[in-house]
């Protein structure tokens, strides 16, 4: 096998993914949660017609949790009964987990941001994750870091030649 190693652009079942999430937040806690969606939608997410940078998680006064923001794109072969692609969609958690997400959100400056859409035995599963903003400081000392540890494996790779 040759030295150099392929980066993977998505992992397998992965249909999408906010990389810019990881960027402008620093990430607290990963949650996974379902996602209520209409056949139409199914279907269009499958064919990965779904944009999720934009989008954030809402926790109502009922306690309940829905994805605001995200664009589902209408389904190709759909008909009058095509989904509007810029709904609300209702995420499916146990009681305990949005009551403590409830209550970490109240906290200054956390927000909740989808990470991630995928399929789970043929489920249409959500990562979020409990975030914290990243000032302009922590942005820079992210790229940094980023380019210091690129530079080193570069060398690494370079001296074991």
């Amino acid at each position: 096998m040759s030295g150099k190693s392929k980066k993977k652009k998505n992992e397998p079942g992965v249909l999408a993914s906010n990389r810019k999430a990881h960027h402008d937040f620093t990430i607290l806690e990963k949650i996974e949660a379902g996602l209520m969606l209409t056949g139409t939608e199914v279907k269009s997410v499958k064919q990965g017609h779904v944009s999720i940078q934009e989008g954030y998680v809402h926790i109502d006064d009922h306690m309940e949790v829905w994805l605001v923001g995200c664009t589902i794109q209408p389904y190709d072969h759909g008909n009058v009964f095509n989904h509007n692609q810029t709904r609300e969609r209702k995420l499916l958690l146990h009681r305990k987990e949005i009551v403590r997400l409830y209550g970490k959100i109240r906290e200054k400056g956390l927000t909740i941001v989808p990470l991630k859409i995928y399929l789970m035995r043929g489920k249409i599963k959500i990562k979020i994750g409990l975030a914290k903003g990243k000032n302009v400081v922590d942005k820079r000392d992210t790229l940094k870091k980023r380019e210091a540890d690129r530079d080193s494996q570069r060398a690494m790779r370079n001296h074991n030649r």
